[in-house]
């Protein structure tokens, strides 16, 4: 097994937008020829598009983006951009009349950061989906997770800042990695460890045993999203299963996970470059995720407004 970077998996072109100083960005994720789509939405706040034809059951099976943005529901008009972008790279489906690209979204709850005036908008999505040409993408207080934060059950001053992560590796030919964008209400642990939560007197606290105690989630400030990418080849039938699999990453690195006051959605995407055995795809896509997880939380050096995990190391 080798680590590779999230931007060596074939097939897909990833990159970053954001406005920082209003900490609020777009992760879009392309795939130019379309890619095999899986999504699971869970939790009981979700924030989405273009979910429903992912259904193994639906007559689309190709997509061409999933656009990971911040804004709550403001910031699904980023794959508006997204979309305009690539009418012009002449990349969609073939309607016989024109070609209409499949982007598929996701969002996040980051208006508490830094103001709820500034969120992500068509011109930050066209301007990711550019990036993403370039295939610059890079892990941090970035796109999606310029304003993320993790740990809100005692409220937002006592959350930590969290940003976008990623992890990816690489058996004999199969690569898979997962992009996630972290703003969970939970804590977060790296092999059953805490190393992310709530500050109360100095201290990162269990959100579970607050949870337990009687303290409230309150508004549904929290998700989180990603998406699995692979080159293994799957049925749109098998990526729906991938992505219910990947969930089990998540529930290993934040606890509690799939809140009412969550709504984390994990999307799976497969260049179908490789054949790979679809057991091994599912338990691969849960390690993953749960690394990704992990690195978007240490992926914030330091922040102005809230502790990060350097701050605690």
């Amino acid at each position: 097994m080798d680590i590779i970077k999230i931007t060596d998996i074939d097939g897909f072109l990833i990159g970053n937008a954001e406005k920082i100083d209003s900490g609020t960005g777009v992760t879009t994720i392309i795939s130019k020829s379309g890619a095999t789509p899986g999504v699971d939405v869970r939790g009981g706040s979700p924030g989405t598009r273009e979910t429903d034809l992912i259904a193994s059951e639906e007559t689309i099976d190709k997509i061409h983006s999933v656009v990971l943005a911040g804004g709550s529901a403001f910031g699904l008009d980023a794959a508006s951009g997204v979309m305009t972008f690539l009418e012009e790279k002449d990349i969609g489906f073939d309607t016989g009349y024109g070609k209409v690209p499949i982007v598929s979204s996701a969002i996040i709850f980051d208006l508490d950061y830094k103001g709820s005036k500034v969120r992500p908008d068509k011109n930050m999505g066209y301007l990711s989906a550019q990036n993403a040409f370039k295939n610059n993408y890079k892990d941090g207080p970035l796109g999606v997770g310029a304003g993320a934060t993790i740990g809100k059950i005692l409220g937002y001053e006592a959350s930590m800042k969290s940003g976008v992560g990623s992890f990816a590796i690489k058996i004999n030919n199969l690569e898979i990695g997962a992009i996630i964008g972290l703003n969970a209400l939970g804590s977060i642990y790296e092999n059953n460890t805490l190393i992310g939560g709530p500050i109360l007197d100095g201290k990162v606290q269990d959100t579970f045993s607050l949870l337990v105690q009687g303290f409230k989630g309150g508004f549904p400030s929290n998700t989180t999203i990603g998406a699995v990418l692979t080159n293994g080849d799957i049925t749109k039938a098998q990526a729906n299963k991938v992505a219910s699999s990947a969930h089990n990453g998540l529930a290993r690195s934040i606890k509690p996970v799939h809140t009412s006051m969550d709504g984390d959605t994990l999307f799976v995407l497969s260049s179908n470059k490789v054949k790979a055995d679809i057991n091994v795809i599912q338990s691969l896509s849960a390690y993953v995720v749960e690394k990704a997880v992990i690195n978007a939380f240490k992926s914030v050096a330091s922040d102005d407004h809230l502790k990060c995990f350097n701050d605690f190391k």
